[in-house]
C-alpha cells in the first residue's frame, strides 16, 4: 500500500513563500510521476503541478507558472512544491498524488492534504 503524507502548509502573508513536501512510502517511488492539486472552498479540485518519474517533464497550471516549482528527491521518496509570491487566491487544501505511470497525468493514490492560507 502506498501512503502519501503532505507537510509544510500554513498561514502566510501575500507575497510570501511556502514549501510543501510529500513523503511517499514504498520502494518504487522512482518509477512514478507525482502531482500536486489544490481545492479551495466551494471549488473543484484543480491540478497545480506535476513531475515525471525522472523529473525531466513538468507541468504547471497557468495560474502558478513562474511562481511555483515542483521538484523531487528520489533518494528521499519526496516531492516538493516551492510556492513563491503567494496570493490570497492560492488559499486551498493542497494534495499530492501518485501518477499511475511515469508520466500519464492520471493518479491512483492521494494524500490527506495540507492547508495553505494566504492573507491579504
Amino acid at each position: 500500500q502506498v501512503q502519501l503524507v503532505e507537510s509544510g502548509g500554513g498561514l502566510v502573508q501575500a507575497g510570501g513563500s511556502l514549501r510543501l513536501s510529500c513523503a511517499a512510502s514504498g520502494r518504487t517511488f522512482t518509477n512514478y510521476g507525482m502531482g500536486w492539486f489544490r481545492q479551495a472552498p466551494g471549488k473543484e479540485r484543480e491540478a497545480v503541478a506535476a513531475i515525471s518519474w525522472s523529473g525531466g517533464n513538468t507541468y504547471y497550471a497557468d495560474s502558478v507558472k513562474g511562481r511555483f516549482t515542483i521538484s523531487r528527491d528520489n533518494a528521499k521518496n519526496t516531492v516538493y512544491l516551492q510556492m513563491n509570491s503567494l496570493k490570497p487566491e492560492d488559499t486551498a487544501v493542497y494534495f499530492c498524488a501518485r501518477d499511475r505511470l511515469g508520466w500519464s497525468r492520471t493518479y491512483d493514490y492521494w494524500g490527506q492534504g495540507t492547508q495553505v492560507t494566504v492573507s491579504s
